[in-house]
């Protein structure tokens, strides 16, 4: 009979090789991927997505198929290599067992597994359902079992993530850039559409120090020059003082109102072609603004602070370069605000961003409490600084090259060794010591 017994241990150890197989699987499976299958039609992501679902009785399924099955083989090759060594078969049937369950049972299978992981969730989808149906009654007294225990000590309670959805998607999008899959354009595409619910309006807006205004007292053949000479399609008019914004006007209007009176700008009043500023506050999140401009069927907003003054503006095209960059056409005026060195460092005007030098070098520079790279410098000096003036700290030396006022317009910024800038934060004394 010990072909018999030898055909069973076969048997036991396939059955342990597919439970491990299974588990290293369907725990390693990625739901995006089954929910995206099962959208095409697949009818094995649907049941991997209910195996997933019922978590805990799936691990218990596994856990217990497979220790019945290696505990069953050991026992079985016990007993044949007692009966031809007598005590002493007991070592070997241990030794034997040892390296057939480790090779053949555990590691073989679970390397094929994590290889493919979703390749193989799918092909033991079927057989695992099947399985907790058999196994469904014990399964449920081992898992009143284990619930008791976990709150005998004081475990229970529900999984909670450390890391919030978005977060974890954002990790999962940086996971595929560092392997090489993903292009860092995509990543900073998908990375800036994850951002907009965090941002708020005054992040994103154009500061009232760089907007472009025309006072609507001027004559009508000097504001229409003025509309002419610059590049933008909607101009803020403002009345007795630019803090007035009285409305804005857009560029297309104006050519009609020109092409009515037959080129006679004289007879143009701007005030009545102009449209009605739009308020928006600063707070406002960038999501929210995004529905609004899709809601109102506008691309231009003016932003005020929490006391109503104009902070500066903010269009449909600002928002939508924060998800795929920078947006350039024929009539933009390109300024390079940030200029790499050959030595390394990168010259940056003061207004820059800090997201966008983020995102053209790379780095990961704060912004939560700055907007701008010179608004960041004045933070962590808690001062303004003088021409001149170096600073070391998130791991680059900042250097103003130029102040005008109490404004800090261009900074050199070098990135520094991690040790240099612990080493610089060190207080100097005086003397050496031994």
């Amino acid at each position: 009979m010990d072909w018999l017994g030898f055909t069973i241990v076969v048997l036991c150890l396939l059955v342990s090789a597919f439970f491990a197989a299974s588990e290293t699987a369907l725990t390693g499976a990625s739901r995006a991927s089954m929910l995206r299958l099962s959208k095409q039609g697949n009818r094995d992501a649907d049941v991997v997505s209910d195996l997933l679902d019922m978590r805990e009785r799936l691990i218990g399924a596994l856990l217990l198929g497979n220790n019945i099955a290696n505990i069953g083989s050991s026992a079985i090759a016990t007993a044949i290599f007692t009966a031809w060594f007598g005590d002493v078969g007991v070592l070997y049937a241990t030794g034997v067992m040892t390296a057939l369950v480790v090779i053949f049972a555990e590691v073989l299978p679970k390397t094929i597994a994590i290889n493919a992981p979703d390749r193989v969730a799918l092909a033991v989808a079927r057989p695992m359902r099947l399985t907790m149906y058999v196994l469904g009654p014990l399964l449920r007294i081992v898992e009143v079992i284990v619930r008791l225990l976990l709150r005998l000590f004081g475990l229970a309670g529900e999984h909670q993530a450390i890391l919030s959805p978005t977060e974890r998607l954002r990790g999962a999008v940086d996971l595929l850039h560092h392997e090489g899959k993903f292009e860092k354009q995509d990543r900073d595409m998908l990375g800036g559409l994850l951002d907009l619910r965090e941002l708020q309006v005054s992040d994103v807006m154009i500061h009232r120090t760089e907007m472009m205004m025309i006072n609507a007292d001027l004559p009508p053949e000097e504001l229409v020059r003025e509309v002419l000479a610059t590049e933008y399609t909607r101009i803020p008019l403002w009345r007795e003082k630019p803090e007035n914004i009285i409305g804005v006007l857009h560029a297309k209007d104006l050519l009609r109102a020109i092409r009515a009176s037959d080129g006679d700008t004289s007879r143009i009043d701007v005030s009545t072609i102009a449209l009605p500023p739009w308020f928006v506050p600063e707070m406002r999140p960038v999501s929210e603004q995004l529905k609004a401009f899709r809601r109102r069927k506008t691309h231009f907003a003016l932003v005020v602070d929490e006391y109503g003054e104009v902070e500066g503006l903010v269009t449909l095209e600002d928002i939508l370069e924060e998800i795929v960059g920078d947006i350039s056409d024929e009539h933009d005026v390109v300024v390079a605000g940030v200029r790499a060195q050959p030595d390394g460092s990168v010259v940056v005007d003061g207004s820059v961003p800090i997201r966008d030098l983020n995102r053209a070098m790379d780095w990961h520079l704060p912004d939560e409490e700055a907007t701008t790279v010179a608004g960041l410098v004045i933070h962590e000096a808690r001062s303004i600084p003088d021409r001149g003036q170096s600073f070391t700290f998130h791991g680059f030396r900042f250097r103003v090259l130029r102040r005008e006022r109490n404004r800090i317009t261009a900074l050199r910024i070098s990135p520094v060794p991690r040790e240099a800038e612990l080493e610089e934060a060190k207080p100097r004394r005086a003397g050496t010591s031994f």
